[in-house]
């Protein structure tokens, strides 16, 4: 076996143990995740809207002081939406009253936190080399992450800004009950007969009808783009680039040196580096020179740049290690949803001492 192959089944041993024992020291566990189950009901008045039952004065006519269950039942929707809950607020009750239906244990979602916590480690290994754990999660990723995007999709553009525009009153007794509609539009049919022609490509002898809304697409986002850039990125940038060279400062009207200096340096820096990038002159000389001062502007902006992307990834890794010693583990707890109480409580009795 190789030296860097044993090397890393010695720490996955190690990881395994380590987490065994953490479970062993936990008589509550941990990676789990707790819910607040939240009725959520809906009728539908008088005039065909669907409204929130338990908000004031919304039934009309004889419904107005007429029970839920006692509505007919194609007149109202109930379910139930389940609101994260802390963990420690699980614990208080459980303690107070071993039935309490307050707080639940969510099974699905402290599936997922297992399953984002291996998926998590398993990109990690990559840094050991490409393997089969790595190349399955990066798999998962990418189809989770299509798939989730297709839903949100449907959910909030699809089904709000076109179902809702052409057949609202489907849309309010079968998707969104508490939606607020204004009537079928007809306008919107046109977007749905681009979708369709859009969804044509799958067929085998209709792809070119998809070319037609997708050069629409392209044509008048190209368009608002440019007008955007134009906007916020051009005229914005050549605005911000004309400062005066003598500030004063607005209260007293002395001169402030710092802010004087700064805007110098921006002129200095916006016109060497236009210098650096006008090649109809040879850069010798004068320009030579100057084109070089651009060069170390450059430089900084480039470096600035590099460097802020350094720590925006700095930041997903400390995310993500937040998250593993944070939410799965339960190591640590900086939003304070474990007190350090309870963390006491459910590790003293792994020792006989509670």
């Amino acid at each position: 076996m190789k030296r860097e192959t044993l090397l890393w089944t010695i720490v996955f041993v190690i990881g395994v143990a380590a987490l065994g024992a953490r479970y062993a020291m936990t008589p509550n566990g941990f990676g789990k995740v707790y819910v607040e189950p939240e009725p959520e009901r809906f009728v539908q008045t008088d005039d065909g809207a669907w409204v929130d039952y338990d908000s004031a004065e919304i039934l009309d006519g004889e419904m107005a002081d007429t029970p839920f269950v006692d509505i007919p039942a194609d007149r109202r929707i109930e379910w139930t939406r389940y609101e994260s809950a802390k963990p420690i607020d699980f614990f208080e009750a459980e303690a107070a009253d071993p039935n309490q239906t307050t707080y639940e244990l969510s099974k699905p979602r402290t599936f997922g936190i297992w399953m984002a916590a291996f998926f998590t480690l398993a990109i990690f290994s990559f840094l050991y080399k490409d393997n089969p754990l790595y190349k399955i999660a990066e798999a998962v990723v990418v189809g989770v992450s299509a798939g989730y995007w297709m839903v949100v999709g449907f959910w909030d553009v699809i089904v709000p800004n076109l179902m809702a525009k052409l057949l609202p009153g489907m849309v309010q007794s079968t998707f969104m009950p508490g939606l607020e509609t204004h009537g079928v539009d007809l306008q919107y049919l046109v977007p749905l007969v681009l979708g369709i022609m859009l969804i044509w490509r799958l067929v085998p002898h209709g792809a070119w009808i998809s070319r037609w809304p997708l050069a629409f697409i392209i044509g008048t986002t190209a368009g608002i783009r440019l007008v955007g850039f134009i906007e916020a990125d051009f005229l914005s940038q050549i605005n911000n680039s004309i400062v005066p060279l003598y500030v004063t400062d607005p209260l007293t009207g002395d001169f402030s040196f710092g802010d004087s200096l700064r805007n110098l340096l921006l002129v200095i820096g916006v016109l060497t580096c236009l210098v650096y990038f006008f090649f109809s002159i040879e850069h010798k000389g004068i320009v030579g020179k100057t084109a070089r001062v651009g060069i170390w502007f450059l430089m900084v902006t480039f470096g600035a740049a590099f460097g802020y992307t350094v720590m925006g990834r700095i930041a997903l890794l400390a995310i993500r290690i937040e998250f593993l010693f944070d939410d799965w583990l339960w190591l640590i707890d900086p939003t304070g949803q474990r007190s350090i109480e309870s963390a006491v409580g459910m590790i003293l009795p792994a020792f006989g001492m509670g």
